[in-house]
């Protein structure tokens, strides 16, 4: 009697020492950002690359999202992170996914599109949203450079097991309620740190009717709770997900395979360390006011009074008082991507709203789809008309607006409704103001020009 996260780490778990665990890892992905110095590691003590054939890159950080930029890149430490990148997959024999493939995209993007964030695998990357793939039904979790090379070198990683925590989400979703207000609610309710030192696996029927674009979503944001790792249970949706993709297991090994992923459930909901439970019949689109992911209110709500220093500041900086309400918060841009919100599912919501429609004269609207299968899709569909029809600017994919990584910024002080996962201050550029949202409500923004409670 296992549950699920405890069945995958048990499979992989080659010796035990010290209360930790010398895991196998399936699955490394890397980018352009924590890579060079891992790579330079390698070479500083003369050791070889363990499994390059489990091992793949992508560039997405860094990159230009404005094609015309992608040969002339003016910030040096992107180019050279780039170039680096670039040199030492040639030297290891590492496939690729540069700012030319045609599979290119955001590392947590590329893993699933491509099959190889697959049921049962261990995932890692230098990245902490690497819990994204753990909607896959795998155990995937960020690591750091000085790790990235550990993995590099031995294709293992040292590390303590986690408790399990089981969040049970039920009831139906409202129409235009999303997973992304799922999880803001999850953390304006229990804190962005209830989930520290555990595994969290979310069950439920409202997980159950999710597509698996939305449960990749949900355990996207899992880090903004506090853990390191968020799990769904494999289940027909994700068979149907992972089949006929590029490097998902063929044939009769498919048959065999799914045998395999057959198996992985938890055995109980009595086997968590704990349990948190919400009920999602009544939730409303949610909207972040702070600087951190529970600072969110519900778009009927208005905006808590102060009770601590953390939120007198915050306050301060996104020049916003108590008892205000999102209609209130004066928007200048709207980004629609990112690892948490730029897939297919998220672009055919956009363009939905913003069909017929045109972007509001006081907004700046930028779409940035994940990936370039995403971007082509988006193409093949007549999305992409649709988006510049309105007023919107339709970009090349990449991270993006997310994070002030790439010349995507955001000017001092200006307020964004973003679909990405973080409104830390400074997180879009400096001083920026970050507003965490679904895409729907981000593209309802976008044509009214506020923020609209309805």
């Amino acid at each position: 009697m296992k549950t699920l996260f405890d069945k995958i780490w048990d499979e992989h778990v080659i010796v035990s020492k010290d209360e930790k665990d010398l895991l196998y890892i399936d699955l490394h992905l890397i980018h352009e950002v924590t890579s060079p110095q891992a790579f330079e590691g390698l070479r500083l003590k003369n050791r070889k690359l363990r499994r390059p054939d489990r091992t793949f890159a992508t560039m997405d950080h860094n990159t230009p999202t404005i094609k015309e930029h992608r040969s002339n890149i003016g910030d040096e430490l992107s180019v050279e992170q780039l170039d680096s990148l670039e040199r030492n997959c040639k030297q290891y024999g590492i496939e690729l996914y540069d700012m030319d493939s045609e599979y290119n995209g955001i590392v947590h993007m590329v893993g699933p599109e491509m099959g190889l964030s697959i049921p049962g695998k261990t995932i890692v990357c230098g990245d902490s949203h690497t819990a994204t793939h753990g909607a896959m039904g795998a155990i995937a979790f960020g690591i750091g450079t000085s790790e990235v090379e550990e993995v590099f070198a031995t294709q293992c990683l040292w590390q303590k097991r986690p408790k399990t925590m089981g969040i049970k989400i039920t009831g139906k979703l409202s129409d235009n309620v999303s997973a992304k207000d799922v999880i803001l609610h999850l953390i304006k309710k229990y804190s962005t740190s209830f989930g520290t030192g555990y595994a969290l696996e979310f069950y439920g029927d409202t997980i159950e009717n999710m597509e698996v674009e939305d449960r990749l979503t949900l355990c996207n944001m899992a880090i903004e709770a506090g853990a390191k790792f968020g799990i769904i249970k494999p289940d027909e949706k994700t068979i149907d997900y992972i089949k006929n993709r590029k490097y998902t297991p063929k044939g009769a090994d498919f048959e065999k395979y799914l045998e395999y992923v057959n198996t992985l459930f938890t055995d109980s909901e009595e086997l968590y360390d704990e349990i948190k439970e919400v009920d999602v019949t009544n939730l409303k689109p949610q909207v972040s006011f702070g600087t951190n992911p529970s600072m969110t209110v519900s778009i009927d709500e208005k905006f808590p009074e102060i009770t601590s220093e953390e939120l007198k500041k915050a306050y301060d900086y996104m020049d916003l008082k108590p008892n205000m309400t999102v209609e209130d918060v004066p928007i200048e841009v709207v980004f629609i991507g990112s690892c948490t919100n730029g897939r297919m599912q998220d672009m055919r919501i956009a363009a939905e709203i913003l069909k017929g429609k045109k972007v509001h004269k006081n907004i700046k609207c930028i779409v940035v789809p994940g990936s370039m299968p995403v971007k082509k899709q988006c193409e093949a569909e007549g999305l992409d008309k649709i988006f510049l029809d309105a007023g919107c600017e339709f970009r090349m994919p990449g991270c993006s607006y997310c994070l002030a990584m790439n010349e995507d910024k955001i000017e001092e002080k200006v307020h964004c409704a973003s679909t990405s996962n973080r409104n830390f201050e400074g997180r879009q550029g400096h001083l920026s103001r970050t507003h965490l949202m679904s895409p729907y409500m981000a593209a309802k923004c976008a044509v009214a020009g506020r923020v609209e409670i309805e």
